[in-house]
């Protein structure tokens, strides 16, 4: 199968969307980058880095509660030894959402204390975050707000447009759309993506999805298979049975419905039926 050209996903408003941050990261403060913390790395857009990599930057690990959680600090810590401030979040519950502020104020506290010393009064922060699609900005935006301020989906590519929303007397946030990056180098990223939803369903062949995330679970997850689906199997072929007879995904004459059956394993990987999942590994 061409893994690489079947992966490859860049809209023309992400195109815009990467200009629009160039032209408006000089006026920022501080960038709040989102990530889904089972993609440490994957959800990581190089080109976004390399935008804002001047600036003061959070790294934000949202959907904490649906990652591995050993994989997920392991992560963490490897940011931090790099100088980024961590924080992992869950945007739709709001855990830990409200420890957002004091940490951006920590970060920005040398600029906080020149204006007192000057005697100065601090304007209101400008903020920006960014991230790759479906990350849930959105959700996130509208809970540091508390208020609906942004759009949401449970599918890429709903934010088209940029958009100021003060957040507090103290901060004003640009909401920015999702973007991703034009190539993958590993395409491995590409099935990440594609199996946590950031990149649409209809961009990759399902098939191969399924062989990816199967392979990928069995290797790691064997035992969350074992206890979701009531056994394992030794090849896909054996995997669709074991998936379609558990699920009653059949049509007629007991022919297995294969579009269901990966319709359902990636209902269960995408809402943590198969427990805190993390995809991306770092070498030991």
């Amino acid at each position: 199968m061409n893994k690489a050209k079947q992966i490859q996903w860049f809209p023309g408003h992400m195109f815009k969307s990467l200009r629009e941050i160039k032209e408006k990261i000089n006026l920022m403060d501080l960038v709040l980058v989102l990530l889904d913390s089972r993609l440490p790395d994957s959800s990581m857009n190089p080109e976004l880095l390399k935008i804002v990599g001047h600036k003061p930057i959070i790294l934000l690990f949202n959907k904490m509660d649906l990652a591995d959680q050993f994989h997920l600090n392991r992560w963490m810590k490897y940011y931090e030894e790099k100088g980024y401030y961590t924080l992992k979040i869950d945007a739709q519950s709001g855990k830990n959402v409200q420890r957002i502020h004091k940490l951006s104020e920590e970060v920005l506290k040398d600029k906080i204390d020149r204006a007192r010393q000057k005697g100065l009064k601090q304007r209101a922060f400008r903020t920006m975050i960014i991230g790759v699609p479906n990350v849930g900005k959105s959700t996130l935006i509208n809970r540091l707000a508390q208020k609906k301020a942004a759009k949401t989906a449970n599918t890429p590519g709903v934010t088209k447009a940029q958009q100021w929303i003060k957040l507090s007397d103290q901060f004003e946030l640009l909401d920015t759309p999702g973007v991703l990056w034009p190539k993958f180098d590993d395409q491995k990223i590409g099935y990440h993506l594609a199996i946590t939803g950031a990149i649409k369903d209809s961009i990759l062949p399902d098939y191969d999805l399924f062989v990816y995330a199967i392979d990928f679970l069995s290797e790691n997850y064997q035992k969350r298979l074992e206890e979701r689906y009531g056994a394992l199997g030794t090849s896909i072929s054996e995997w669709f049975e074991i998936i379609a007879s558990k699920r009653g995904a059949y049509l007629k004459e007991k022919e297995i419905d294969e579009t269901r059956v990966i319709q359902v394993l990636l209902h269960d990987i995408r809402n943590n039926h198969l427990g805190g999942l993390t995809f991306d590994r770092l070498d030991v």
